[in-house]
């Protein structure tokens, strides 16, 4: 079982850690909602809980809850520029549906 990121999200996700002043990494999880089901949660992590699964992926600590990793396993966080709008984007090669708006997710 693994979740990494790309080296792109691993320089945006360190920059923003730096310019916080704090944090260890990012915490990635699931939450139940949406059209499809579920939904990606991304936060900045201050401390690690005991029972988080931890990666690292280009420096960089990923933070997983045991009950989020079913659904996150072999998923890669990017971070992406298209056109005007920025922001993190989640490959997950478990993803079996997307809702039309892009919020929420089916596995």
């Amino acid at each position: 079982m693994a979740v990494t990121m790309t080296e792109r999200a691993a320089r945006h996700v360190a920059g923003f850690l730096a310019r916080r002043g704090k944090g260890i990494g990012v915490r990635l999880g699931v939450r139940t909602t949406g059209c499809s089901g579920m939904a990606y949660k991304l936060e900045y992590a201050d401390t690690a809980n005991p029972e988080d699964q931890e990666f690292e992926s280009h420096g960089v600590r990923i933070l997983v809850d045991p009950k989020s990793l079913a659904y996150l396993d072999g998923t890669e966080l990017d971070f992406v520029r298209e056109g005007l709008n920025e922001g993190f984007r989640f490959n997950n090669p478990r993803e079996k549906d997307r809702c039309g708006c892009g919020e929420s997710f089916r596995v």
